[in-house]
């Protein structure tokens, strides 16, 4: 026996895994990765971009805690930057991750183990290095007293072990789950040295120690944070982070109103605009004289991101949402053509998929590999996702909604629903529920749509919160039905699990907001999640699409594959805008930007 084959046997013997898994710098979920060993920097940024400047922001609401990963409080904008996590992803790939606190990874081929090596030169803001040590901290603090989503995601981690000062291993539970080396790549490392003494999951106004590419500067509670470009940064020069975080101060203002925050914005009182709001796209920059004098920017920039599902969301703890053909009767009231017509100029399109605007939407008739994971199911699901593309009640636009009413009287008289004194009942019970709100500009989407309601003797009442409010109710699920949005990736996973599954239903502070508990939704996550390639992870995703759909768990509202930009015209930005859109952290200021401007006002 050769020395090299009795070290091997060695290995597998006394760290109890088999030997062959190859120190590699990324790992992908399915097929190959679009960076090699040895990359420069990602496509969609500039290597070369300058440093310095300040970007200011906005943020509507307020926050009250420095602690992204907690359950309590609220956190401002950026609360994440002077933070960073073992791997990190590309914007122009489906779901790859590259190392960055962790310099490679090593897993077998059924992916039940992995094992992280930290960078020699990663350290935190203190100077002191980060270790094995700090990883498992994290996770187990994590884990133990962060938000719930983290007991959710990392369920899985049979255990964690030091193997050195810079080596961490990860053991997983047995089940075919490939994505956990990624999900565990994701872990956000916080420094044990700090915390030993402090109340982790207390909220906090003391910046948390960090080694991300920013530290907190200053900040007022519910007034403004400002973020500093760490100088000494010690990722700033890494593949995933070359031409990136150009700013030397990023600064978020808070504003309790979306109509101040436009109007301030116009008044230069902040830089950069992500809109939303199709109204104001469309005729609130018409003033905008930075825009008539060459100082401003207006720009809509399409992207390829899944635009996942926003909607009226259902709380089917309520025993009013129980049945599906009560869900399913209310749907006809909303009349999203006149809202698109009327408040929106015609810009959206509607989401008929909790993928939409992604090849994981499900469209036409199940295909092989679909029917592959629904016919085992075929008992427990809806009839009609065997038999007919999901599409969601539809009107002229003319706010003639007639028609739909009928069909939605009908399918509550079904449901033992019965219109009295022009109330609708059901064993003496009125129906009367309540639409949750955060912003008000949602009143004008939500009170048509309570007065179509109305002629079906239902009772909506349209409610607006403040944002600490509303946040605790949803945490404990104090609602009758939100406006919600579940956002998608390009590789869906283990996020399904949290969005759908039975077990995350009672979760405080959980994805679940529906409340679903279905044993078939909770088997189509178990096949999205062990899908062993991209083929067949796109055909179990859109069998869950059907069965969510068909189940009428929400009523889709719309999406629009833009991103709908304006910016005081003092930035630069890389040439390429890749798949999931614009990525603000890879702009820099201009370092000319005042100069150019007072040329184009002569």
């Amino acid at each position: 026996m050769s020395v090299r084959t009795l070290i091997l046997l060695l290995a597998v013997l006394v760290l109890g895994f088999p030997a062959g898994a190859e120190p590699v710098h990324g790992i992908a979920m399915h097929g190959a990765l679009k960076y090699p060993a040895g990359f420069k920097q990602f496509d969609y940024v500039d290597p070369n971009a300058p440093k310095g400047g300040e970007i200011r922001l906005a943020e509507i609401g307020g926050w009250d805690s420095l602690n992204p990963y907690i359950v309590k409080g609220e956190p401002p904008g950026g609360a994440d930057l002077p933070f960073e996590t073992l791997m990190t992803g590309s914007a122009d790939e489906a779901f790859s991750e590259y190392g960055l606190i962790a310099e490679s990874l090593e897993t077998p081929a059924d992916r039940s183990w992995v094992i992280y090596t930290l960078r020699p030169q990663a350290c935190w803001h203190d100077g002191k290095p980060i270790t094995a040590d700090d990883v498992i901290f994290s996770f187990e603090t994590l884990k133990a007293k962060g938000h719930p989503r983290f007991r959710f995601y990392y369920a899985a981690v049979d255990k964690v072990e030091r193997l050195g000062e810079r080596r961490v291993r990860f053991s997983f539970k047995p089940g075919d789950n490939r994505e956990l080396p990624l999900i565990v790549g994701q872990l956000p490392v916080l420094p044990k040295h700090y915390w030993q003494g402090r109340d982790f999951a207390a909220t906090t106004l003391e910046p948390p120690l960090g080694s991300g590419p920013y530290r907190v500067a200053a900040s007022e509670t519910g007034r403004y944070i400002v973020y500093e470009r760490v100088k000494d940064y010690w990722g700033a020069n890494l593949p995933v982070r070359k031409g990136q975080f150009n700013f030397d101060r990023i600064r978020y203002d808070t504003y309790r109103d979306t109509t101040v925050a436009l109007e301030a914005f116009k008044a230069g009182e902040y830089d950069w605009r992500l809109e939303n709001e199709a109204r104001k796209w469309a005729t609130a920059y018409e003033d905008w004289q930075g825009l008539k004098d060459g100082k401003g920017r207006k720009e809509a920039l399409p992207n390829q991101r899944p635009a996942g599902m926003q909607a009226f969301a259902f709380n089917l703890r309520r025993d009013l949402f129980q049945d599906a053909r009560v869900r399913q009767a209310l749907s006809h009231a909303f009349d999203f053509e006149w809202t698109n017509k009327t408040l929106f100029y015609g810009q959206y399109k509607r989401t008929v998929s909790y993928f939409a605007n992604s090849e994981l939407a499900a469209a036409g008739l199940p295909g092989p590999l679909e029917l592959k994971a629904l016919e085992p199911l075929r008992s427990t699901v809806p009839s009609e996702v065997f038999t007919a593309p999901y599409t969601p009640p539809a009107t002229e636009g003319d706010g003639n909604i007639r028609p739909n009413l009928r069909k939605a009287m009908a399918l509550l008289e079904q449901a033992g629903w019965r219109v009295e004194d022009g109330k609708l009942v059901k064993a003496g019970r009125p129906f009367v529920f309540e639409i949750l709100l955060v912003q008000p500009t949602w009143e004008r989407i939500a009170l048509p749509f309570a007065r179509n309601l109305a002629r079906l003797g239902v009772e909506a009442n349209v409610r607006t919160v403040d944002s600490a409010q509303y946040k605790n109710r949803l945490d404990h699920y104090d609602f009758d039905m939100v406006v919600h949005v579940w956002g998608q990736s390009q590789s869906p996973g283990n996020e399904q699990a949290s969005f759908w599954g039975s077990e995350s239903a009672d979760q405080p502070g959980g994805q679940n907001l529906a409340g679903i508990r279905n044993p078939a939704i909770d088997a189509l996550v178990d096949q999205v999640i062990a899908a062993p390639d991209r083929e067949i992870l796109v055909a179990n995703t859109r069998a869950l699409d059907r069965v969510l759909l068909w189940n009428h768990y929400v009523i889709p509202h719309w999406h629009l594959g833009l991103d709908r930009l304006v910016w005081w015209d003092k930035f630069g930005r890389p040439a390429i805008s890749p798949a999931n859109g614009v990525q603000l952290f890879s702009w820099w200021t201009r370092p000319n930007a005042a100069a150019e401007q007072q040329t184009n006002a002569r």
